[in-house]
């Protein structure tokens, strides 16, 4: 060894020593202190552990399995919440932009069936023509139903389109019928 090297080392030493006694003397620990040994310990314990009931000759490879199953079944509960998660906010984006879309119109589209019966007879007696007393009309979820008699096949078509331009009546089941003809009957349990 050479005189050079040997220097270095010693300077190396003393430098290492002066270090520690710089620390000591500013009140610092050297290493990790009781608690990180103990947590230290802690988890090496467990891992041991952990090894030990996994890497067991008897029952290892069925615990193993195990594991590996309901790692693979959190992952997919995990992955269902989340896409449930997405579909409900797209589809509280959606309604929401549906109806800021809509707002324009008042909120016509969304009667209730009382107020657009009231609003169906107002607009289609208006007519001093149309019989009032031999027309009936009824309406659910948006659906208007017009039943009863009318003088002639004009006026029928002619009710059915009025009833279905105006707004909130999704669509027209017109059952009027002319003077002699027989009544068209809705099947029992069908939607009116």
């Amino acid at each position: 060894m050479q005189i050079t090297d040997r220097a270095d080392d010693i300077r190396k030493a003393a430098a290492r020593t002066g270090r520690r006694t710089r620390r000591s003397l500013a009140g610092q620990q050297r290493g990790a202190g009781w608690f990180g040994t103990a947590l230290i310990a802690a988890l090496t314990g467990a891992a041991g552990a952990i090894a030990a009931i996994l890497l067991d000759p008897a029952r290892g490879r069925a615990r193993r399995a195990r594991l590996t199953d309901q790692g693979a079944a959190s992952v997919r509960r995990v992955a269902r919440r989340a896409r449930r998660t997405v579909r409900s906010a797209r589809a509280a984006v959606s309604g929401g932009f549906a109806a800021a879309t809509h707002a324009d119109k008042g909120g016509e589209d969304f009667l209730d069936d009382v107020t657009l019966t009231s609003r169906v007879e107002t607009e289609l007696f208006r007519d001093e023509a149309v019989p009032k007393g031999t027309i009936n009309i009824n309406v659910e979820r948006g659906i208007v139903v017009l039943r009863g008699e009318v003088p002639d096949t004009e006026m029928r078509d002619r009710l059915a389109a009025e009833a279905s331009l105006i707004n909130g009546v999704w669509s027209v089941h017109n059952l009027l019928h002319l003077p002699g003809e027989p009544i068209e009957e809705q099947p029992v349990g069908a939607r009116s």
